[in-house]
């Protein structure tokens, strides 16, 4: 692979990493765990080593605890989390069945990846994953993580995963298909195609939450990943869920993040 993707480099990438947020995947968003899938199975089929973070886990959980909305005491989240993290990682393989894929659970918190021997072991353990042709789903520990209740709807860790593996790609996704000028619900706002390297977006307004009730992260969680990520190298796109397909097979979706050449800092 060349030193820096490009967005023509993505069909022959060696590793990437696709992030997707609570509300593109449960509730009434559940039924695009399916394409999301579809697009995923593609990339590996081609040798493409995939790792998926996924966030959900509470929002997965509220219906079988018979809540409307996300809980706001912390126990609470916690035991939606512990039900909803079951689910979700059991949807996810019966999609993954159609092509013959196994997926891992792999369960992380920042301390994880703070702390160099849990950092060390959770290295060794994904790369031997991705040696065997498992697709790890990664998701914050939600259950005894309590500081990811705050965490930014798991975009940091992506970044982090991202990092941590040397992925050459790290895909964002929600509900809006492009960073924007502005929040994009108003007047004025256009998309923005690419974010050079160190670019500091004067100008732009970025948003702090989500558009929907059950995440947390938002425009500014994404822009911190990204930023993050490219540093060390790894291209990143902000784009939507419905558009991960095309942004897998390389079509000029979404934001580009452009990476520095591996070895800078």
């Amino acid at each position: 692979m060349p030193s820096s993707l490009s967005r023509a480099d993505i069909p022959s990438a060696g590793r990437l990493v696709v992030k997707v947020g609570s509300s593109s995947i449960s509730g009434a968003n559940v039924g695009q765990i399916g394409p999301l899938v579809d697009a995923l199975a593609t990339a590996h089929a081609r040798g493409t080593e995939v790792i998926l973070v996924s966030s959900g886990a509470i929002a997965t959980g509220m219906p079988y605890l018979n809540l409307d909305a996300r809980p706001t005491d912390l126990a609470t989240q916690q035991a939606a989390a512990a039900v909803g993290q079951n689910v979700l990682v059991y949807r996810y393989q019966e999609s993954l069945r159609r092509y013959g894929i196994v997926a891992a659970q792999v369960l992380l918190t920042a301390g994880d990846l703070e702390n160099p021997t849990h950092r060390s072991n959770a290295q060794r353990a994904t790369e031997r994953l991705l040696g065997l042709r498992i697709l790890p789903i990664v998701n914050e520990n939600d259950t005894v993580a309590t500081h990811e209740i705050r965490f930014g709807d798991n975009d940091r860790l992506a970044a982090l995963v991202a990092r941590l593996i040397g992925a050459d790609l790290l895909v964002l996704l929600s509900d809006v298909e492009a960073l924007y000028t502005k929040p994009p619900q108003q007047p004025g706002a256009t998309p923005i195609a690419v974010v050079p390297l160190g670019d500091p977006l004067e100008g732009v307004e970025i948003g702090s939450v989500g558009s929907a009730g059950v995440g947390t992260g938002g425009a500014q969680t994404k822009v911190s990943a990204a930023r993050h990520a490219a540093e060390a190298g790894t291209a990143v796109i902000v784009t939507s869920t419905e558009l991960v397909a095309d942004a897998l097979g390389g079509a000029s979706v979404g934001t580009w993040f452009e990476p520095a050449a591996r070895g800078e800092k």
